[in-house]
């Protein structure tokens, strides 16, 4: 509900938005039931800004949750496992194309030795995932 003025048309989403915040103040317990279905209902009646204000102006703003300790903690790691493959991958370039660049000028396919670096690389950064991606620097100093 954006407007300031209470005789402009309220839209669906509007009356949405009110019957969503009624939800929340139910299962919040600031509402019995029969009080939510009475202001369910002037909700989905209401045709301006006007009629949907009062519904739910003794009721506060509703606070979003708090993400858990263990959510922001495997945010943090697939971020991290994220970062580390892109590095990779852009490591994988360049030493593709060195191989390329060599092997053109050599005149002829050279051995594949950047499989050996990244190969490396990437069993360590597997292992890391298959382990639960602990024991990198930054998550032992909290970084």
């Amino acid at each position: 509900m954006t407007g300031d003025n209470g005789s402009m048309r309220a839209s669906d989403g509007d009356r949405e938005a009110v019957a969503q915040r009624l939800r929340a103040a139910l299962d919040e317990g600031r509402l019995t039931v029969a009080e939510y279905d009475e202001r369910l209902q002037q909700a989905f009646a209401a045709t301006t800004y006007g009629e949907l204000v009062p519904i739910t102006a003794d009721l506060p703003e509703p606070t979003p949750p708090k993400k858990s300790k263990d959510l922001v903690k495997r945010e943090k790691r697939k971020r991290k496992q994220i970062k580390e493959w892109r590095e990779w991958g852009g490591v994988a370039v360049i030493l593709c194309g060195i191989w390329l660049v060599t092997s053109i000028a050599s005149g002829e396919l050279g051995f594949f030795w950047p499989m050996i670096p990244l190969g490396i690389w990437a069993a360590v950064i597997l292992s890391g995932l298959v382990s639960g991606g602990g024991g990198g620097k930054s998550e032992r100093s909290g970084d």
